[in-house]
């Protein structure tokens, strides 16, 4: 178990939507030692279904 910042959350929502959930395993490897894949993919999972997640950035501007 560990604790996850709300800034460490938004990166790691921020590159599953920008790029997916393997970028975004290795954004969580950034900021945590998890090397089991499995496990890292099942925290990143859960991280980007919290409420409030971080809508991805825009692609162009309004």
């Amino acid at each position: 178990m560990f604790s996850v910042s709300e800034n460490e959350a938004a990166a790691i929502q921020r590159a599953f939507h920008e790029s997916g959930e393997w970028a975004a395993v290795v954004e969580l490897r950034r900021h945590f030692h998890i090397q089991d894949n499995v496990n890292a993919l099942n925290a990143v999972r859960s991280i980007v279904r919290w409420a409030g997640a971080v809508p991805p950035h825009p692609t162009s501007p309004l």
